[in-house]
């Protein structure tokens, strides 16, 4: 998937808009779209409908397709996102109804303070009412009032459909039925034996390849070789394999990066040869189902035999030395905002055993990619360097958060060190290497 630009054109009717009018962002969402839905396009037409007769110009549209407002606030949607950290581009902000926009109570309380941050007007549709609703830098209680009702409606409405498909798919666990969602890597859907819903069976073209995983795995190759020799053979990951066999587009959005295809990596495939869904098993949350006589329940046919997998599993472990741990949220500053220059991918924070510091290190090679360029820098350096440019662009006084640094947009490109220095290398970092940037403006390398 090239690209795109968050600035979508909007598709207009009858060629460009009356000048002198107020701009205005069209913002679509839908969170599970299938082949045959229409929301998008009403949505389109409801927001249409209201601009016409508030009098704006539609600039541009935010489409964000396949993303629940649920769990996804405004500020960290792929295309709208983009929108909102640029102000300057419109005055306002249309959505086809409220829950297009939220679902949830402190989502709504975040996009207000917004909106009157920046003096910007937030319309909903509600095309149940007779006017749209619109929220000004100014509005007055009661309007603040009915959009906090109207969210706090959307939540509840969300949290009600969630528990109802919650208890669905707890009666397709006991029943071993395929209830849905990604595939086990070396599954496809299949009709249930009874006739009804669905189960799994065995994919020609990934089963076979995945026993010849395992057999690399017991031969001791390691699963970053492995998963680079997949990505260089165009091997679909799980997700992709799954789009490919749903009829829809492989890659997506992630990281604020779009991908034609997604790639392999150790992890990844450790997730893969660690389920027990390779042997047949139903699982949730990664272990296994069990029935009420305490038996697996299973929803396929098994590519691994109970023997073979747990000998997987062994050989696994003996690799892992004991280091294996539950997976952190991560508190590193620059998470998601230190980019290496060699390959464009994220830095990660990398302790150093016996220092009170640590660093953040290009990791094309967990990612099953090879950096051209690999970059490297000392974590406490390079995070007082963006905190200081973060407070020259800003103002601000405060030392920022990381999720703060995410919502300005801030990001720092870290080009890969050169050998030597002398003295001065323990003085700093040498910022000749370091570009910052935030939101549309700049900041240019600084010498050492």
């Amino acid at each position: 998937m090239p690209e795109r630009s968050p600035l979508t054109p909007f598709p207009t009717r009858s060629g460009p808009f009356a000048s002198g009018r107020p701009r205005a962002v069209a913002a679509v969402r839908l969170s599970c779209p299938t082949a045959g839905t229409t929301s998008p396009s009403r949505q389109r037409s409801a927001v249409r409908h209201c601009a016409d007769r508030l009098g704006f110009t539609l600039v541009g549209e935010a489409s964000d397709v396949g993303v629940s407002a649920r769990t996804t606030s405004p500020f960290e949607r792929p295309v709208l996102s983009s929108w909102l950290r640029q102000p300057s581009a419109f005055e306002a902000v249309i959505w086809a109804h409220v829950d297009r926009a939220v679902r949830s109570v402190q989502h709504m309380t975040e996009l207000i303070a917004w909106a009157r941050l920046h003096g910007r007007i937030l319309v909903f549709g509600m095309p149940e009412e007779t006017l749209p609703l619109v929220v000004t830098p100014l509005a007055e209680g009661s309007v603040i009032e009915r959009c906090m009702a109207l969210a706090h409606d959307a939540q509840r409405e969300a949290e009600t459909i969630s528990a109802r498909l919650t208890s669905a798919h707890a009666a397709l666990r006991e029943t071993g039925r395929y209830g849905g969602g990604l595939v086990p890597f070396g599954y496809r859907k299949a009709p249930h034996p009874s006739g009804s819903g669905w189960s799994l069976k065995p994919d020609d073209e990934t089963a076979s390849l995945l026993r010849s995983i395992v057999d690399d795995v017991h031969s001791g190759r390691s699963l970053i070789a492995i998963a680079r020799e997949l990505n260089e053979l165009g091997v679909p990951v799980p997700r992709d394999r799954h789009a490919q066999l749903q009829g829809r587009p492989t890659g997506g959005h992630r990281h604020g990066r779009d991908f034609e295809r997604f790639r392999w990596t150790s992890g990844t495939l450790s997730k893969v040869l660690r389920s027990p869904s390779l042997m047949g098993h139903r699982t949730h949350g990664g272990t296994t189902v069990l029935d009420a006589t305490g038996a697996p329940v299973l929803i396929g046919t098994p590519l691994l035999s109970d023997a073979e997998f747990e000998a997987l599993q062994v050989a696994l472990a003996a690799r892992s030395n004991g280091t294996r741990r539950p997976r952190s949220r991560t508190t590193a500053l620059l998470t998601g905002v230190a980019i290496c220059g060699g390959c464009g991918g994220r830095m990660y924070f990398a302790a150093r055993k016996g220092y009170s510091y640590g660093d953040y290190m290009c990791r094309a090679t967990a990612r099953g990619d090879v950096c051209p360029a690999p970059a490297g820098v000392r974590a406490d350096w390079l995070e007082r360097y963006v905190l200081d440019c973060h407070h020259r662009e800003t103002g601000r006084s405060a030392p920022a958060t990381r999720e703060e640094l995410l919502r300005d947009g801030v990001r720092v490109t870290v080009a890969k060190g050169r050998r030597g220095g002398g003295p001065a290398r323990t003085d700093g970092p040498d910022t000749s290497r370091l570009f910052f940037t935030i939101a549309e403006r700049t900041g240019e390398p600084q010498s050492g």
